[in-house]
């Protein structure tokens, strides 16, 4: 009897999945190229899901329904008069594939501009948790050294460029002005999991981060005394909360010891384990690419604000 009561459970399981084949995690590439991704879940048999959309936070979504075989979301915008543009999107699953179309709509309904096509994949299920203890590093990489910016370049040809060594320091200096866009810079080499020790220190009012392969940031920010948030000094960014307040006040150098393995990461800021080990379940805002799958460089934000590095140190993973 039990047998029959788990078999038909499973076969239950297995029609519900069916049924609903937009269940899990998705990586988009959106319209103009950028990174993003798609969450669904369904809970009490009501759906719902977060996005992520190039830059900024992953957020939920205003509404989340099955049309027969087609999933729709709607985001929501509000503009500085708290008038709201609705984006409509549209997704088919064809497997692991989704193929998408959005439109937007005016607050006052009136659609703008052409609907745009993009695309999507399933992202695979996130590994067990490593056993850290048993991970073997290789030989280690020092990323800076010291003189110049020799191993790194603007990720973005082009903009702006805040960053130079001086007495040892990396140092990212903006000036804000409109004819100015300051650009992120990024290792010529790339990685695949790897433990990242360096050293940073914040300026009056820092907000920076550090990419691992490009995708997800780990914040660095001043924000001494703050509550707890996903956006704050040590986070991923608007992804994992620490789990405790390690950070340092403005203008004293701080350590960060970042270890990557398996989609799964542990962040040490100031000799606290404030990230222990935690699955990441997707790109962060302003990632290069939204495939958690390939290699990809260290990149330091520096379009916001001052910020300054120093003794980055890299060991990757051998496997």
């Amino acid at each position: 009897m039990k047998h029959t009561v788990l078999s038909l459970l499973l076969a239950l399981s297995v029609s519900a999945s069916a049924a609903n084949p937009y269940l899990g995690r998705w990586a988009l590439t959106i319209p103009g190229g950028g990174a993003g991704w798609l969450g669904v879940e369904e809970k009490d048999g009501k759906l719902s899901s977060s996005v992520l959309w190039g830059g900024g936070s992953v957020v939920p979504t205003a509404g989340t329904k099955l049309d027969g075989d087609k999933l729709i979301v709607t985001r929501e915008q509000k503009n500085k008069e708290g008038k709201v543009t609705t984006e409509t999107i549209t997704a088919t699953a064809e497997g692991d594939v989704l193929k998408l179309t959005t439109v937007k709509h005016n607050p006052a309904g009136k659609q703008m501009g052409q609907p745009a096509e993009f695309t999507g994949k399933r992202i695979a299920d996130i590994p067990a948790k490593p056993d850290l203890s048993k991970v073997k590093f290789g030989e280690q990489i020092q990323l800076l050294n010291g003189k110049d910016l020799t191993g790194w370049r603007l990720l973005k040809e082009g903009a702006d460029n805040g960053w130079s060594v001086v007495d040892g320091i990396l140092q990212n200096r903006v000036v804000k002005a409109k004819d100015k866009h300051f650009g992120n810079l990024r290792t010529d080499a790339e990685f695949e999991d790897f433990n990242l020790k360096t050293e940073v220190r914040t300026q009056e009012g820092s907000n920076s981060g550090i990419y691992l392969r490009g995708i997800y940031e780990v914040q660095v920010m001043e924000s001494f005394g703050k509550p707890l948030d996903s956006h704050h000094m040590g986070a991923l960014y608007s992804r994992i909360t620490p789990s405790v307040n390690a950070e340092k006040p403005i203008g004293e150098w701080q350590t960060l010891d970042i270890t990557l393995v398996d989609r799964h990461l542990t962040v040490i800021l100031n000799g606290k384990t404030i990230i222990d080990n935690q699955p990441v379940l997707g790109c962060t805002g302003g990632a290069m690419t939204s495939d958690e799958f390939k290699p990809g460089p260290i990149y330091l934000q520096g379009d916001h604000t001052n910020v300054d590095y120093r003794n980055m140190l890299l060991r990757p993973v051998v496997k």
